[in-house]
């Protein structure tokens, strides 16, 4: 690939990559690390791409492969997370994908995955299952999980801001 190609690529896709490896990583500069791997690895790549859906697709996986070695990684057992150091850290979104996001954070990782991919990048469960290299089903039972922990943080957090005000009141 040229370098307008990968280019035009980053500009369609970075978000996607980005929220993909933060999915897994939960840390922002190591999604954006990871995003920029990826995008050297297509830059070198020396297959071809039947469609703009095949070069996402591409990229997610490799997002998520690459995000799966960081956190293997022993330096990342030794090191602490950003948001441990300081909370200044904030990505382009809007306050309700902003607070739907930090939810989403809050699910184990292979729900957290799932459910970003289908509700987020609008994947199928068998396009994701093929991305993640799982069966359908094992996609299905991640996003009924996925929404069943989701469904508990939402109640949680309403019951919540509901106590709040009653003590005003």
């Amino acid at each position: 690939m040229n370098a307008e190609e990968v280019e035009r690529c980053y500009n369609l896709f970075s978000r996607s990559v980005i929220a993909a490896a933060l999915c897994y990583v939960k840390d922002p500069a190591d999604a954006d690390d990871i995003a920029q791997e990826v995008f050297f690895k297509l830059y070198t790549y020396s297959g071809t791409f039947d469609s703009d859906e095949h070069i996402k697709a591409w990229l997610l996986r490799c997002a998520i492969n690459q995000a799966k070695d960081v956190v293997k990684s022993p330096w990342r057992k030794l090191s602490l997370p950003l948001e441990a150091v300081s909370d200044t850290v904030r990505r382009d979104c809007s306050e309700s994908d902003d607070s739907m996001l930090r939810l989403l954070q809050k699910l184990g990782r292979n729900n957290r995955v799932a459910m970003y991919m289908y509700y987020y990048e609008g994947y199928s469960a068998g396009e994701i299952s093929d991305i993640l290299g799982v069966s359908e089903n094992a996609v299905n039972s991640r996003l009924k999980r996925g929404r069943r922990q989701l469904r508990k943080l939402l109640e949680i957090e309403a019951k919540e801001s509901d106590d709040g005000l009653q003590r005003f009141f």
